[in-house]
Formats: structure tokens, sequence, C-alpha cells
């Protein structure tokens, strides 16, 4: 656990990444997070009709590379699109956070973060949170 704290504390200043729709995108650069560096890579994907899995997976797989991310926001049915590269995404850092938008509400049941957090601190090994 220290690792991922001295990880956390050597990158210096970190950003939020955002892959979402136009309309959540929009909300969180205007609360400040986006970011475009010196060689015109931003810090975000807007995802509409016309972007493909491909694209998604690209953006997703150069979020969780770069060292100035902490944390990546994401849609969850974004997510849903990407699941077999979310489920499979272990590393800390940068966290992996599932959000809902305004057109698909949150569905705590398909959040695997939220699953291995349940899974961790539940008392039954297989991981169920159905009780009798």
């Amino acid at each position: 656990m220290a690792s991922v704290a001295a990880q956390a504390t050597s990158r210096g200043s970190s950003l939020i990444a955002v892959i979402a729709d136009e309309d959540t995108v929009t909300g969180f650069l205007l609360a400040g997070v986006g970011n475009v560096d010196l060689r015109r890579k931003t810090n975000y994907l807007v995802v509409d009709a016309k972007t493909t899995v491909k694209a998604i997976e690209d953006a997703f797989k150069e979020f969780t590379t770069r060292e100035d991310i902490a944390i990546i926001l994401i849609s969850q049915y974004v997510a849903n699109m990407i699941r077999f590269m979310i489920d499979s995404y272990k590393n800390p850092i940068p966290s992996i956070l599932e959000i809902p938008s305004k057109d698909h509400p949150y569905d705590p049941s398909q959040d695997s973060i939220l699953s291995r957090v349940k899974h961790m601190f539940s008392s039954d090994p297989t991981g169920s949170t159905d009780r009798v």
C-alpha cells in the first residue's frame, strides 16, 4: 500500500480524465477538469452515436498509461461497451470510477469496481451478498 501512496505523490500535479456523453463531459469541462497538453492531447473523450468502440478502447488505454492522470471518470453505459477492459484493469492509479449520465441511470449491479469492494469486505468467500 505504501507504494501506491508513493506513486501518487511522485506524480505531482495529476489530472482527472473523462470518457462520457457530451453533456457530462461539458459539465466537467465547465468545472475546470479539461486539459490540453503541448502535443494537443486532451484528457477527455466525448462519446456519441458515431463514436466507435475502438475509439473508446484507445482512449481508455491512453488514459490508463498516461503518467499525469490519477482518476478516470467513465459513464457506466460507456464502460459497458468496454466491460472486458474495465474488469481486467487492476492498477490502483489511475482509479476508474463509473458515473451515471443524463440518459442512462447508474446501476450498482453493473459496476465492477463496486463489486470488487463488496467482495473485499464480504465475510462470504464467494462474494455473494444475498441473505437468507
